[in-house]
């Protein structure tokens, strides 16, 4: 099942970019453990593990695309984030195809809660 999102964020696309590919960066928005380069083809880990995948495609300030692993029976699902100026901040297209449709409700919760909503509130405050 695919799933797209588009959230406001309070900042420019330039601190968004950032705060998704520096590791220390998405530790503190995140609260938790990451593994994290910003280099295609390196395999990541977020919340302690909770969310691992591959960094497929960076176009700074403008495009991530990663992929997320969701076990092994599972296609590998494809989660592509671009970032658009929207004065005076960012509009934020969060999409994740494949995601398996027995954890779609809860996973999707998590994203718009934890991921876009901890991004949100990192830049809110």
């Amino acid at each position: 099942m695919d799933f797209k999102k588009y959230v406001y964020i309070p900042a420019t696309p330039e601190e968004v970019y950032l705060a998704l590919t520096k590791d220390i960066s998405i530790k503190l928005w995140t609260g938790a453990e990451v593994e994290f380069e910003e280099k295609a083809d390196t395999e990541f880990s977020l919340w302690d593990g909770d969310i691992v995948g591959k960094n497929l495609e960076f176009e700074p300030n403008k495009k991530i695309v990663q992929q997320w692993y969701f076990g092994e029976d599972n296609e590998p699902s494809i989660v592509t984030i671009k970032l658009h100026e929207d004065k005076p901040g960012t509009s934020l297209e969060y999409r994740q195809t494949n995601i398996p449709e027995e954890d779609f409700k809860e996973f999707t919760e998590g994203i718009e809660e934890n991921y876009l909503g901890g991004l949100i509130d990192f830049f809110e405050d």
